[in-house]
């Protein structure tokens, strides 16, 4: 698999995309080739999105139909350049290890995805313009197609970003357990440099000091002494005491002493390096939302794309209300 995913290029690359997609993102995640990568996504993508808009704009004129298949590949193109340098400052902000070209190879698999799989409904769309052509429901079904590939193509994008966070979580436990041995080889060699040589000489140990000789009264030690009969003989450590009273008392008699059990401190891993943090997939999702946001926008900036009937070609209209707006207008006419 992984050699029929080096192999995989132009607009094949949609099919490597689907069946090896654990191979993208290990390729994405080792930084590997991602100009070529890039490159050939960016090829399927415009080709695609030509294609398809092309059957956006046939509903009215050849050259609306010629526009559109400019038109179309702009929009994602444009949104993708307006977005990109805020996923990818806001990763760097939560310190999260993301580089140019990950970021802008995880969004092309994303715009891939919609794009090929736009064209896939484009026989649905010529379909319904041939047979019960309608303005209104042409131009919702069209929308409707968009935004069911866009889902799709963005469901990647975030499998994509925690494939991306996994693979960053292994090099990041992988350069500890290399920290921890080098630290411990350091430790054993230390050691070993403290021990001291089996085979150098060794000084012998001093003389013991002679014992003082008690003077006076001191000196006098007999059985006056050792006869107390208040102290109580002991036979030395482990031994039982024998009271004056002739009272034999052992040493398990007396109570143990209490011995504190100090519960060990669990260890706390150290907090991860910014290079070792992954992307922060709440942070994913807003940017997604803002990605759909600029993306209708734009799109209701560059209209017409389905040309209206009866009206003159016109390769921008008068911006003016919003997309949204639009699209309820729209239904409400064609239930009306």
């Amino acid at each position: 698999m992984a050699a029929y995913g080096e192999s995989g290029s132009g607009l094949l690359i949609i099919e490597r995309i689907l069946r090896d997609r654990e191979g993208i993102w290990r390729q994405i995640g080792e930084e590997r080739d991602l100009g070529k990568l890039t490159k050939q996504m960016l090829y399927s993508s415009v080709v695609a999105l030509a294609c398809y808009g092309a059957v956006l704009g046939a509903s009215s004129s050849v050259l609306q139909a010629v526009l559109s298949a400019a038109k179309l590949p702009l929009l994602f193109l444009m949104t993708l350049a307006i977005c990109l340098p805020t996923l990818y400052l806001f990763n760097l902000v939560f310190g999260a290890r993301l580089q140019v070209k990950q970021a802008l190879a995880l969004v092309m698999v994303t715009i891939t995805v919609t794009s090929v799989l736009s064209l896939a409904f484009a026989p649905i769309s010529l379909f319904f313009l041939i047979t019960a052509f309608s303005y209104e429901f042409y131009k919702i079904l069209n929308v409707a197609i968009l935004t069911l590939t866009a889902f799709v193509g963005l469901r990647f994008l975030t499998s994509g970003m925690r494939a991306l966070n996994e693979h960053t979580a292994r090099l990041a436990a992988a350069r500890r357990a290399e920290k921890e041995r080098i630290e411990r080889e350091e430790a054993v060699a230390l050691a070993a440099l403290a021990t001291p040589d089996e085979n150098a000489p060794v000084s012998p140990a001093p003389a013991p000091a002679p014992e003082p000789v008690p003077v006076g009264p001191a000196a006098q030690v007999g059985p006056v002494a050792a006869a107390d009969p208040v102290a109580p003989a002991h036979g030395g450590p482990g031994q039982p005491l024998v009271m004056p009273d002739g009272r034999t008392i052992y040493p398990l008699a007396y109570p143990q002493p209490l011995v504190p059990v100090m519960r060990q401190p669990q260890a706390v891993p150290p907090p991860l390096a910014p290079g070792e943090r992954p992307a922060s997939m709440t942070l994913l999702n807003v940017w997604i939302l803002l990605f759909g946001f600029v993306g209708t926008q734009l799109a209701w900036t560059l209209r017409p794309f389905v040309g209206s009937p009866g009206e003159p070609f016109e390769i921008f209209r008068k911006i003016e209300g919003n997309f949204y707006v639009d699209i309820v207008r729209a239904i409400g006419e064609l239930f009306s």
